[in-house]
């Protein structure tokens, strides 16, 4: 799966402006679009009207269609009934199954020759569903998941309950996906963003992204109308990976050193309790044949950047990330240092993971 933007028909944005949105995220490498038909506050005579055009320029484009469906939306669309091959035929790949939907419904929907995949709801699915699910016949290779979003101030999710989540699902096989907001324009009527956690209203749309990433979100899409051309840009960007992304505030001007914070790490499988530690980094600087000299050998806080310099012997060149306060060590050489944001990513750098600083 690959990320994703949100088109809404019947709210805020004109039909222009929703193809040439399809057009920016495809020419950003974006593949996925989310939309919903059974929003309140849209105008139901547009969206019908506008939803075929948009589904063409969404295949034109070749991007996956995903909407957010329930029983009561045939009706919406003044269609009886409620047919997989209705939606086959307009284009839309995935359908994301709200309240009305039995066990049983599942199973049926999901044992489809369409090419259709299903969605549950990744911030209401327990254990217990997903058991009876597999026991009763679904294929599960038919099945994704996506958490809500909230419009709503103080309503949204948690750090801890959608990690949880989350994993649950990856232990069935299942891909998950979730929303993070755009502070370009807000979506209609609260104008409070669409994200899936609360933490995400107030954090840059960057952290926002890479901290879903590092969480281990499959796919991630833009809950609002109309994101900025460096927020699709962005999106594009961070697609398909599976590296924690830190973004570090440098404290060296050395230019051997910044080159090698440029490059890709590894925690080590043998997690310390004060620091993590990499696998590369000492290997790094021996290939560069450089010899770090002591500076900023100062007190070692929480989410400081540390390489040991050439007083520390064989161990020149080790990178490390700092859990918890440590004295000052003439060896040591503080490099750069994270944010209260960024340091929130810590815990995700388990032992094995793959990481990356950007600028």
């Amino acid at each position: 799966m690959s990320n994703g933007i949100s088109v809404y028909l019947g709210l805020d944005n004109h039909l222009d402006e929703n193809i040439e949105l399809i057009k920016r995220a495809a020419d950003a490498g974006i593949n996925r679009i989310f939309t919903s038909l059974h929003i309140p506050e849209a105008d139901a005579e547009v969206l019908k009207t506008e939803l075929q055009e948009i589904l063409s320029a969404a295949k034109e484009c070749n991007m996956d269609v995903i909407s957010d469906v329930s029983p009561r939306a045939m009706k919406f669309l003044g269609v009886a009934g409620f047919s997989l091959d209705h939606f086959a035929q307009l284009g839309i790949e995935t359908l994301r199954l709200d309240d009305g939907f039995t066990i049983d419904d599942i199973v049926s929907m999901s044992n489809n020759d369409l090419g259709i995949k299903l969605q549950l709801n990744a911030s209401t699915v327990t254990r217990d569903l997903l058991e009876k699910l597999k026991d009763a016949g679904t294929d599960m290779s038919h099945l994704e998941a996506m958490h809500n979003f909230f419009p709503r101030e103080n309503t949204g999710l948690s750090e801890e309950f959608v990690y949880d989540k989350t994993r649950l699902l990856h232990e069935y096989g299942i891909k998950v996906s979730a929303f993070i907001p755009s502070l370009n324009r807000p979506r209609s009527p609260i104008f409070a963003g669409l994200p899936t956690l609360e933490l995400h209203r107030k954090t840059s749309f960057n952290f926002s992204l890479r901290h879903l990433l590092a969480m281990g979100i499959d796919s991630i899409f833009v809950g609002d109308s109309l994101p900025s051309d460096k927020e699709i840009e962005l999106l594009g960007k961070y697609s398909d990976t599976d590296k924690v992304l830190l973004r570090p505030d440098p404290w060296t001007t050395d230019a051997d050193i910044l080159n090698i914070l440029k490059k890709p790490f590894t925690t080590r499988p043998d997690e310390a309790r004060d620091v993590i530690r990499t696998q590369e980094s000492r290997r790094y600087t021996k290939e560069a044949a450089i010899s770090i000299k002591p500076d900023n050998c100062g007190p070692r806080n929480a989410g400081y950047v540390t390489m040991d310099n050439e007083n520390y012997g064989r161990y020149q060149g080790e990178l490390q990330i700092i859990k918890e306060f440590l004295p000052a060590d003439h060896r040591v050489n503080i490099v750069a240092s994270l944010s209260n944001d960024e340091k929130l990513l810590i815990k995700y750098l388990t032992p094995g993971k793959s990481f990356k600083f950007i600028p």
